[in-house]
């Protein structure tokens, strides 16, 4: 099919472009033993295909859990969105000790850099092209894609983020990892003694 130049047809979006002008920070993570609660987070912004047209969806992970901390939707890929979702999680978990983005413009945009200003909180950045750089986060998108969004063809947005919160929170609370044991993300999370004692 590839010599052919044959492809399946469907509608993609470019969430991830960098802008020439903001700060890139270096990818910190590799040969980093990521193994507990709020070491890292990650977070991306995928598309989501609605009946007519589609919207855009922010989500925030704890790598070692696999947890959704937090996430938005928007009609538009602006930076408040995600800056909300990041307010929120810090607000209910506190600040992880690095947070991967990849490089797109709303990750390397003053506003986003400046929420993290007096947060202990360190910036690490996937490589360019380097999707494997955050593939927890990809992995999710294809769990929430292929479980929840392609089934349903969401008419409106407030269809669309009813749709995601009860499917995150199955996520989260119901649905087992193989690489967490056959534990949840919640009981991932919780669990660990740190957070136990909070």
């Amino acid at each position: 099919m590839r010599r052919m130049g044959i492809e399946a047809l469907y509608r993609k979006r470019n969430t991830s472009k960098k802008h020439p002008d903001h700060q890139v920070f270096p990818y910190l993570l590799r040969n980093v033993v990521i193994d507990r609660p709020n070491q890292v987070w990650a977070a991306d912004i995928t598309y989501i295909p609605m009946r007519r047209g589609f919207i855009y969806l922010f989500a925030i992970l704890d790598w070692a859990t696999r947890k959704v901390l937090a996430w938005s939707v928007s009609i538009s890929l602006t930076t408040d969105f995600c800056i909300a979702a990041l307010e929120a999680a810090i607000v209910e978990y506190g600040c992880p000790e690095i947070f991967n983005t990849d490089q797109g413009s709303q990750f390397t945009s003053n506003a986003f850099v400046d929420a993290f200003e007096g947060v202990p909180t360190q910036l690490s950045m996937d490589g360019k092209g380097c999707w494997r750089d955050n593939v927890f986060v990809e992995r999710f998108w294809r769990s929430i894609k292929y479980e929840e969004v392609y089934l349903h063809a969401y008419e409106t947005v407030s269809d669309a983020r009813l749709g995601i919160a009860d499917y995150i929170d199955f996520y989260n609370r119901e649905r087992p990892h193989s690489s967490l044991d056959k534990q949840t993300p919640d009981e991932a999370y919780y669990q660990q003694p740190a957070l136990q004692a909070a």
